[in-house]
């Protein structure tokens, strides 16, 4: 039977033996999933001490790891535990994963998924296993693929992860866990920004918002006062001067002899988030003006530099001063968007065993606020966010957190009254500050066992990754619109390849001809032929052809992606067939990503996240030989 919370039977029974299961099976097996257990919670925390608690995290540990110990005909299951794991075939840790402890032997006999003997998974056709798989998914009421059927709900996978050996899974809360309305969040940014600057003496007058001109992964040039795009190599491929686009001559006199080295940081700075978007938006209008002479020399030297860190001056205020968030705190229905997926995400994790953390820069209050109303609505009765979380960690001050050990102190009222800590507990307990290194110890985990889920490409996966050596996972929200962008321009990019494939023919026996003419040439220079005549002739003409697919080329290169975004095309991708600078970052420093965090609902704590097989440039140019006639196929990259 199924129990508790969120969880409903919804016909299972019913669905196994449609699927041939078999009754014996059926009813030998117990198919528990436990009742909603809600992180435990120190109510009366001076008076426990720090070994009982963490003799409770144990128990609740061995508790979820019992609950998925059953007996079957087939013998009895129990999970692998950490301490006898071993590396699978790619890698992987097989903590978590479930294995015969005792299996009755038999005689190969199945009766599961249209297999009537273990042999028959080799020799059945895909499609046959997959419309049986279907039809079993169709009766749990799941998506066949997708959350939601929808493919930019997916999550993608630069790295094989195995989720089921994950011990404990860490959240960034802004653009993470709680996701805000970027317009009305940026543009209620940008209005504060104004008002920063016009009280430095900077005119304001006919600046705007306009988000159009800026997407994440963009890097700004404070040197030129250009914002550039540019591909996984450092290359400029597309650049702005203002909000003026610059041509892809000017791109080349400007960059043509340099690389975008973001390692350099006086200079480039990678507009890693969402929070970027109303400051870039304010410096590229800025630049304008300092390049009309609207703003005041003696403040700015003409220099863009100096220009950047006054705008980056004007959003600190911003924030530090708590314009933006007092707003938000007093009106959160106009700024976030509510998602009841996301506890059902969580609660689902927190029942598969994993400790969930909660580690943001933000304020506690500011923190509790945004939960409360994101969470506490769609929780069971009774409870709240905190019960979600065996660890609660604000104004973390990322990047620092990933570099060195802060003071810590524990929050021990609801208003906020602190007190000094000398280490962190699971016991669902509220902490500000601390470090990474401090989380390993109070879990007992390290490493690899943990895996870490925000939004920022530096602060919250880079330096996990690079630090402490934990998987990330990076949220882009914007892949919801980039998926559906692609989809869009598929017969777009479809006719341009087109066009690209018929100019690599006619220019491959263009620049035959052109050689045959040039070996003419040296041998009678002053005697040509009537065959050299001709050949020039059909020269010519084919340079014809030529110019007129370079005219066709050009401007649909420049319209490529404008359904994501009008002046930068594609997220992920740079020119035709290159990679952006922005999924370079991701692929360096990102297991996996997705959309949102309730797309790990479809995919579950015990998903085997399997990277797909990387294209090669050399290899479409082996599908046409003997043995792969057929081209190749590659799977999901997720089983």
């Amino acid at each position: 039977m199924l129990t508790g919370g969120p969880y409903q039977s919804s016909g299972l029974q019913t669905t196994l033996h449609r699927l041939h299961i078999g009754r014996s099976c059926a009813q030998s097996c117990s198919l528990i999933l436990p009742a909603w257990r809600p992180a435990r919670r120190n109510h009366n925390k001076a008076a426990r001490s720090i070994s009982a608690c963490q003799a409770a995290g144990v128990a609740e540990a061995e508790k979820a790891e019992e609950s998925e110990v059953f007996r079957t005909n087939d013998g009895v299951i129990e999970p692998v535990d950490d301490d006898e794991a071993e590396v699978d075939f790619l890698g992987e840790s097989t903590s978590g994963n479930l294995r015969f402890v005792q299996r009755v032997k038999s005689e190969g006999i199945v009766n599961v998924l249209g297999l009537q003997q273990l042999d028959d998974i080799i020799t059945i056709p895909y499609r046959e296993l997959k419309a049986s798989q279907q039809a079993l998914m169709k009766g749990l009421k799941v998506s066949p693929q997708y959350p939601k059927g929808r493919a930019n709900r997916a999550i993608f996978c630069s790295r094989t992860l195995n989720l089921r050996s994950i011990q404990a899974i860490g959240y960034d809360m802004d653009y993470t866990l709680v996701h805000y309305d970027v317009d009305a969040w940026e543009g209620k940014a940008f209005k504060y920004m104004l008002q920063n600057l016009q009280s430095m003496g900077c005119p304001i007058e006919g600046l705007h918002f306009d988000p159009t001109l800026v997407t994440r992964g963009l890097i700004v040039d404070q040197e030129l006062g250009n914002l550039v795009k540019a591909d996984r190599f450092g290359h400029v491929k597309r650049s702005m001067h203002g909000t003026h686009m610059m041509s892809t001559g000017e791109i080349r006199e400007a960059y043509g002899r340099e690389l975008v080295n973001l390692k350099n940081e006086t200079r480039w700075t990678f507009l890693n988030t969402l929070f970027s978007v109303s400051e870039a938006v304010m410096y590229m209008q800025m630049v304008d003006r300092l390049d009309q002479g609207a703003l005041p020399r003696q403040d700015f030297s003409n220099s863009y530099t100096s220009l950047y860190k006054l705008v980056q001056k004007a959003l600190y205020r911003t924030h530090v001063e708590g314009q933006l968030k007092g707003d938000i705190i007093q009106d959160p229905a106009s700024y976030v968007e509510l998602d009841p997926d996301m506890a059902k995400t969580l609660m689902d994790q927190r029942q598969a065993g994993k400790v969930l953390m909660l580690i943001t820069n933000s304020d506690y209050h500011y923190t509790n606020k945004m939960m409360s109303f994101a969470y506490n609505r769609f929780m069971p009765p009774g409870s709240t966010w905190r019960d979600l979380f065996d660890m609660v960690i604000v104004q973390a001050r990322k990047p620092e957190f990933f570099n060195s050990k802060m003071s810590l102190y524990e929050v021990v009222t609801e208003d906020g009254l602190m007190r000094p800590a000398m280490d962190a507990r699971k016991d669902g307990s509220l902490y500000c500050g601390g470090g990474a290194a401090m989380v390993e110890r109070a879990l007992g985990l390290n490493g690899d066992e943990i895996l870490y889920v925000g939004d920022h490409i530096y602060t919250d996966a880079a330096l996990a990754k690079l630090n402490f050596r934990w998987r990330t996972c990076l949220i882009v929200r914007e892949l919801e619109e980039e998926v559906d962008a692609l989809v869009a321009g598929q017969l777009h990019r479809n006719k341009l390849k087109e066009l690209m494939n018929k100019k690599d023919l006619v220019g491959d026996l263009f620049n035959q001809l052109r050689v045959r003419r040039q070996r003419s040439t040296v041998r009678q220079p002053d005697h040509p032929t009537r065959e050299d005549a001709e050949l020039e002739d059909t020269l010519g003409q084919m340079l014809m052809v030529l110019d007129q697919l370079d005219s066709l080329i050009g401007p649909m290169l420049e319209q490529d992606g404008q359904t994501f975004n009008r002046y930068w095309g594609y997220l992920s991708r740079a020119g035709l067939n290159d990679k952006s600078q922005f999924t370079r970052q991701i692929e360096k420093y990102a297991d996996i990503y997705t959309s949102r965090v309730a797309n790990f609902l479809r995919y579950t704590p015990y998903m085997y996240f399997r990277s797909p097989s990387q294209s090669l440039a050399h290899d479409r140019h082996f599908y046409g030989l003997e043995g792969n006639k057929n081209g190749s196929t590659d799977a999901d990259g997720v089983d």
